[in-house]
């Protein structure tokens, strides 16, 4: 008798037992990464209210004074949260303009330019440079870079940009190494990593085939990072630079050993400032007293507030290269 007449009556019955465990297989799996979704969404939520709801004492004494306000002042038991925004946001800033055009020369270099024997030990070397802990960024800074701050750029600065009428408050003051400048340079020299082992991967997933096709026009391998790699991963590139950017905003140690941890307001980069990463860090031990305590929670929730607007700016942005490319 043929095998086929023998199995054929087994098989309907086979057939729907397993499509219905492929059906739970694939029920279970959409619910556990939906669940693994919502979980992270509900932890960002439940992390805003909780430091929302400490920091409401802190919010309705003070008002909108609270962010607009330069005192603080915990004996009197008055703050405002506008020094520490303004360092946040300052010093971030500096660190983006150093850490950019580096990381892309960095990217760039290791992805397009550089021999296939010297990738792995500089990309190495960058991938070391993420893992060093930020303490030791902080020490550094602190013990060898602000002293040469102090002693060689910072007088410079002073002596030939202090004199012009626009950049000359940028750069006035005395040469004490720290501030503002020193820990905005520290943190870009953080963020390098992060953002050049991005780029480099994003340059490395260009298809060969779109390289290879403007070397045959006759491009240069300038032209086709200009032309070719950058436009292809620009959305990628900006992710990059915001997930740096995000980095900078949140770090806490190393900004703590070169930004002063001054709570005045000065529009010079060498004067000491501070930051709200660094004041929650040096003054969460201080806090006597219960409104101290929820200030400091506030402006934990303000520095979540900023992070939120920076990363929201970077998805429109993405959003509207995409559009663009389209």
């Amino acid at each position: 008798m043929d095998a086929s007449v023998i199995t054929q009556p087994d098989a309907p019955a086979f057939r729907p037992r397993r499509a219905h465990a492929a059906t739970r297989g694939d029920r279970a799996f959409r619910w556990l990464t939906a669940g693994a979704a919502w979980l992270v969404l509900f932890v960002l939520v439940a992390a805003a209210a909780s430091m929302a709801w400490g920091g409401r004492l802190a919010f309705r004494t003070f008002g909108w004074d609270f962010i607009t306000g330069s005192d603080w002042d915990a004996v009197g038991q008055r703050f405002g949260a506008l020094v520490p925004i303004y360092g946040t946001l300052v010093s971030s800033a500096i660190a983006m303009l150093i850490a950019v055009p580096i990381s892309l020369g960095i990217a760039i270099f290791l992805a397009e330019v550089a021999p296939r024997w010297i990738r792995g030990p500089i990309g190495l070397a960058v991938e070391l440079l993420a893992a060093i802990p930020s303490i030791i960024y902080g020490m550094w800074g602190l013990f060898v870079f602000a002293p040469f701050m102090a002693n060689h750029i910072e007088p410079w600065l002073t002596e030939r940009l202090g004199p012009l009428p626009i950049l000359g408050p940028l750069f006035s003051g005395p040469p004490i190494g720290i501030g503002m400048l020193t820990a905005g340079i520290i943190l870009g020299i953080m963020t390098i990593p992060f953002i050049s082992s991005v780029m480099r991967d994003v340059f490395q997933a260009v298809p060969p085939a779109l390289r290879e096709s403007a070397f045959a026009l006759g491009a240069t391998p300038w032209e086709v990072v200009r032309k070719v790699t950058i436009p292809h991963t620009r959305s990628a590139v900006i992710g990059a630079i915001f997930l740096g950017f995000g980095r900078a905003l949140g770090e806490t140690m190393a900004v703590t050993f070169v930004l002063g941890n001054a709570h005045d307001f000065s529009v010079s980069l060498l004067m000491p400032g501070n930051s709200i990463a660094a004041a929650i860090a040096n003054e969460f031990t201080e806090a006597d007293s219960a409104i101290y305590l929820s200030a400091l929670i506030a402006l934990g929730f303000l520095l979540f507030v900023v992070t939120f607007i920076v990363l929201a700016i970077a998805k429109l942005m993405l959003v509207r290269v995409e559009r663009k490319a389209r």
